[in-house]
């Protein structure tokens, strides 16, 4: 494999994971997928990164999801249930994960965008769960996931058809929470990683954590775990660093303890 095919940046707290190969339009290989499981477990270690953003290589997609033309090297079917899945290594970053869609995000990659909290569009990505076309369904969340975020009736159409959404539908459908030009997309994404970037990275966290919970939890055991991490913070130095900021009207230093 290219070991350029994954390609990961830091700066000034943000994390870039590029999938990086255009020509196929970013489709991910077995090799690759498991140089991005790793990847993610060493941006939880990393107190150096505190937003991560996920794209594809140029502007003609995102991510077409696993490469097709070389599934059958998973092995067997009970090979491929136990692989490293790229996609919940995604959802398993702690951080907040914003995903730079510039282009197709179908099949795997359209999990990719699901299991990202933020997703950002230019106007002419297109997205899809072709899946059900090739005689399977998607095996990476998209059948939970989509009705948790556009509803059952529009998940049916989008996973049963496996047509495409524009990027104006997508956002219609509350898939997508912004849709700019494609020259506009890299800062309108920065813009608001650079923003995630500058707040405490426990109540980042913590922060991600109770949204999480919003989506598995009955709502009163939500709305305690929710205040249990809200008292949490009020027990870190960055807490204590907010609120004197706050009243001397500066910026916080926020060191993550």
């Amino acid at each position: 494999m290219d070991t350029n095919e994954i390609r990961f940046e830091v700066e000034n707290y943000i994390g870039t994971i590029t999938i990086s190969r255009p020509q196929k339009l970013n489709t991910v290989t077995r090799v690759m997928g498991e140089k991005l499981s790793r990847l993610c477990e060493e941006i939880n270690k990393d107190k150096n990164i505190g937003v991560v953003v996920l794209t594809g290589e140029g502007t003609k997609s995102f991510s077409a999801g696993s490469d097709i033309e070389v599934l059958d090297d998973y092995g067997s079917p009970w090979d491929l249930r136990n692989r490293d899945d790229y996609c919940m290594a995604i959802r398993n970053i702690r951080k907040p994960v914003i995903a730079m869609i510039n282009g197709y995000s179908i099949g795997g990659g359209l999990e990719l965008a699901l299991h990202s909290d933020i997703r950002i569009a230019s106007s002419h990505a297109k997205f899809g769960a072709g899946e059900i076309k090739l005689g399977w369904i998607g095996g990476s969340g998209s059948t939970q996931l989509l009705p948790r975020l556009v509803g059952s009736g529009k998940a049916a159409e989008m996973v049963l058809t496996g047509n495409l959404l524009s990027a104006d539908e997508a956002l219609s459908y509350g898939l997508i929470e912004k849709v700019v030009d494609i020259s506009q997309l890299k800062n309108t994404v920065y813009e608001m990683a650079e923003t995630i970037a500058s707040y405490s990275p426990i109540a980042v966290e913590n922060a991600k954590l109770a949204l999480r919970a919003a989506m598995n939890m009955p709502l009163d055991a939500g709305l305690q775990y929710e205040n249990s991490l809200f008292s949490f913070c009020f027990t870190t130095e960055d807490c204590k660093e907010g609120k004197q900021a706050f009243i001397e009207k500066r910026k916080p230093n926020y060191r993550g303890m």
